[in-house]
């Protein structure tokens, strides 16, 4: 489905309450059923987007991270296996008095076909996808899957790449894909297809390792070293931040070793809050591993008064 926007899909607005939105839902659903509108394409078409819009806005979460995000980040960010995950129309489709159970859609070479499954959840059967609601509206066969390795920088900071992707003819394409900030390892981004011929693909994220930088969760982890001297007296020192600026840093007299300064608000994007999480600084105090007859001298004198 191209990018629209869920509110005016249902014809409700953003302040509309859950009841008013299912209520809506409700109306559409018994317009554009397909048992409503055998072989009518259009309006199978329809009903699989209104119950995409519904899937999303009858979820508290989905609904604030799309408020959050937008119609097109949103749909980025998220797979058709995640925007329904948890949605069944079963309940509310047998208070229409449609049909004695779910109905689901099969995707294979002859196009989107609709059948009963009796409130099944969603399985993919090699190219084929049955669901209890239509969970994609594009031929799966023709979906790509594409590893993308992007660097710590694009993964906190967001980026746009353009990638050249080999569809399932053999047809190069030329994708340019907003990656937002805050993404991690593991996690899919979904670029939907201008046409069912094309398919949608979906990149799978790979975070590379970075030189200097670490991240644990929505926090960046950089080590800095001091000396001894340093460590006892405290000095200051410049750290850089994984945005590429230089921030300086107080060290007080007396820091232990191993011991963390919190630079806030300096670490990744927080995806489902848009707040950020924070940078800290990992100290480590160096011991000298050969010392001059001198400062010999003088840690004999420090040991003798007690330090």
């Amino acid at each position: 489905m191209a990018t629209v926007d869920y509110y005016s899909v249902l014809g409700v607005s953003k302040s509309s309450t859950a009841e008013e939105i299912k209520k809506a839902y409700r109306k559409l659903a018994l317009k554009y059923h397909p048992d409503k509108n055998p072989n009518d394409k259009a309006t199978e078409d329809k009903f699989k987007q209104i119950s995409e819009a519904y899937a999303v806005l009858s979820d508290a979460d989905k609904k604030k991270q799309y408020d959050t995000y937008g119609s097109e980040d949103f749909r980025q960010r998220f797979s058709q296996d995640e925007i329904f995950q948890g949605f069944d129309l079963s309940d509310i489709l047998k208070d229409l008095g449609i049909g004695g159970g779910a109905c689901s859609f099969s995707f294979g070479s002859g196009g989107a076909h609709f059948n009963r499954v009796g409130g099944q959840r969603a399985t993919r059967q090699g190219s084929r996808m049955h669901s209890p609601f239509g969970d994609d509206l594009s031929d799966f066969a023709n979906d790509l899957n594409y590893n993308l390795s992007i660097t710590l920088e694009e993964a906190v900071l967001g980026a746009q790449k353009t990638i050249i992707v080999t569809d399932t003819r053999g047809k190069k394409r030329e994708v340019t894909v907003k990656i937002p900030a805050g993404i991690s390892t593991g996690k899919k981004l979904r670029v939907v297809a201008k046409s069912s011929i094309e398919g949608d693909i979906y990149l799978h994220i790979n975070v590379l390792p970075h030189n200097i930088f670490s991240r644990e969760g929505d926090d960046i982890y950089i080590g800095k070293s001091i000396s001894i001297t340093e460590a006892v007296l405290g000095t200051t020192l410049e750290v850089p931040t994984i945005d590429g600026s230089l921030k300086r840093i107080k060290i007080a007299p007396g820091t232990q070793n191993g011991i963390k300064i919190r630079l806030k608000g300096l670490g990744v994007p927080k995806m489902a809050e848009g707040a950020r999480g924070d940078q800290f600084v990992k100290i480590a105090v160096l011991i000298p591993p050969k010392i001059t007859p001198e400062q010999e001298i003088l840690f004999k004198e420090l040991s003798r008064l007690g330090i």
